[in-house]
């Protein structure tokens, strides 16, 4: 298998919300591969919610008075027609997803702050000595994010620290986390966070 010629030790992990995937046995010693599934209405521990981004309200200022000069009015331009919603690229990994997404003609995903508070703790979590390297509660925190009724949630580790290439890799080489990548979701964040001895972890939230 050509993963097990890659330098390094990792491990990926993969989850889907509102499905069942079965357990897949863990390959060799170095490699670490499993799939677990989270639904809907699973209880949420408290204090595990990512705090929600601040709204600033926007107040509409009102238009100056016409002056009252002698100048002929200005002629009005005609505003320009909305366009669709631009897709929003924060990290290298959510364009590598993308690039992915394209090669088999899907819509790329756009970036979402709620994933990414979701994304962060995750990666932060897993980078903790002593946590074992596993799903926690990330898809049911995704599904908080109500951005649509099916989520996924990709996790992997590098010992050569941030490697968004080599992760992206791996993950299509998985059919479970590319099943992930290439699902029907329009949003994604991803978060890195490195450990003290150099290790990476990765958590990709999709929604």
């Amino acid at each position: 298998m050509r993963v097990l010629a890659w330098i390094g030790v990792f491990g990926l992990v993969a989850a889907l919300g509102a499905a069942v995937v079965p357990h897949t046995p863990r390959p060799a010693a170095n490699v670490q591969l499993q799939t677990t599934s989270v639904g809907f209405g699973l209880a949420i521990p408290q204090g595990l919610l990512p705090s929600p981004a601040a709204s600033v309200p926007v107040v509409a200022k009102p238009a100056p008075a016409p002056s009252k000069s002698s100048q002929p009015p200005a002629s009005k331009k005609s505003a320009p027609a909305p366009s669709r919603a631009s897709i929003v690229v924060r990290s290298t990994q959510q364009a590598l997803i993308n690039q992915d997404r394209a090669g088999y003609h899907l819509a790329s995903l756009t970036w979402s702050t709620c994933l990414y508070n979701v994304a962060r703790y995750e990666a932060a979590h897993l980078a903790t000595p002593g946590v074992a390297f596993k799903h926690y509660d990330g898809v049911s925190r995704d599904l908080t994010c109500h951005l649509g009724h099916q989520v996924g949630e990709n996790i992997g580790w590098y010992s050569g620290g941030i490697n968004d290439t080599k992760l992206n890799s791996m993950f299509m080489a998985s059919p479970e986390h590319k099943a992930n990548i290439l699902g029907p979701y329009r949003y994604v964040a991803t978060a890195w966070v490195v450990r003290a001895d150099g290790a990476a972890f990765i958590a990709v939230e999709f929604g």
